[in-house]
């Protein structure tokens, strides 16, 4: 009789270090330097998870997004020396996947995620922005590539740019709506209708949502913020591009976003898609925008790109009919 020895149990970076509050949901394992400003940074991605899908052939795109932002603290803190309780904003984050990151068959274990640091602003010897450029490799091959820029602010800075709203308890977050109607939660990639992120706003305009805001959701609200988090956002915008092109079963292969302003937790914010051009390589893009009191809070572009087994040879112009083209454009 042969014994199968058990694969050793990772171990993760404190969780202070990739600002989560929970332990279990740390990706990151480590990092090493390899040259100025230039990383490796190693992740393990779970066998299960309550939100990520980890059962199919290709990557849950929010694990990935997730593995990636807890990059940014986990390199602030302990290759550029800025303090724990520092602010980290985003104001630009980008990512497009690979061919096999459709195709995995196996998506759980070890990941490295290899980074190049650039642009650093200081304000004396402290950090104040930096850009990474970042590939995302598993055994070898890539998945993903990604590229951010984001500001620091220490603590009394951050104070002042929120205007007396920057704690938790400063804020009396609205209650969470009912989830928008006619989109079940496999048509956009979750199991759970407590993991969407999209709501009706009773116009019955058609590519119109408001944000679905639960602070109770472990993901997302992980510890107490005093805005909508950045991931939660991204989350939104590939809800509502896979809702508009729903039944037609097509990935989001990329995103290009901005973070305009915070969205603030006590005041509906309103989601809206519209067709834009597609690429060079005939794949489909939609804008996405998100206003609160009238003001364009955050802005993204979603790529996507026939699934696995679909139609590709089908026309992706027509992802919004006409008509409902017509509808959105009137919105705006």
């Amino acid at each position: 009789m042969h014994l199968i020895a058990a694969a050793p149990h990772p171990e993760f970076v404190q969780k202070e270090l990739v600002h989560k509050a929970n332990a279990d949901e740390v990706l990151l394992t480590g990092w090493t330097s390899r040259a100025d400003d230039t990383f490796t940074v190693s992740a393990h991605w779970p066998t299960a998870h309550s939100y990520y899908v980890t059962r199919r052939k290709h990557v849950d795109l929010m694990l990935l997004n997730e593995t990636v932002r807890q990059v940014f603290p986990l390199l602030c803190h302990e290759a550029y020396d800025v303090p724990l309780g520092h602010h980290l904003l985003w104001d630009t984050y980008e990512y497009e996947i690979t061919p096999a990151a459709l195709l995995a068959e196996e998506l759980s274990g070890s990941v490295e995620l290899h980074v190049r640091c650039l642009g650093a602003l200081y304000r004396g010897t402290r950090l104040t922005a930096l850009s990474l450029l970042i590939t995302v490799t598993r055994d070898g091959v890539e998945l993903a590539t990604a590229s951010t820029r984001l500001t620091v602010q220490a603590p009394a800075i951050y104070q002042r740019l929120r205007h007396g709203r920057g704690a938790p308890g400063l804020v009396r977050p609205l209650p969470p709506s009912r989830p928008a109607a006619g989109i079940l939660p496999q048509h956009i990639g979750r199991s759970s209708l407590n993991d969407m992120v999209l709501s009706p706003t009773g116009t019955g305009a058609p590519c119109l949502w408001q944000l679905r805001v639960d602070t109770g959701h472990p993901l997302f609200f992980d510890h107490p913020v005093d805005h909508v988090p950045g991931l939660l956002l991204i989350e939104a915008a590939l809800q509502a591009a896979q809702s508009v092109a729903h039944p037609r079963r097509m990935t989001p292969v990329g995103m290009e976003t901005r973070f305009k302003h915070y969205v603030e937790l006590d005041a509906p914010c309103l989601i809206e898609v519209q067709q834009l051009l597609d690429d060079p390589l005939g794949r489909a893009h939609l804008g996405i925008t998100m206003r609160q009191e009238g003001v364009e809070n955050f802005a993204a572009t979603v790529t996507l790109s026939p699934a696995s087994g679909s139609r590709s040879e089908q026309p992706l112009t027509s992802i919004i009919p006409s008509s409902v083209r017509t509808t959105a454009q009137l919105v705006s």
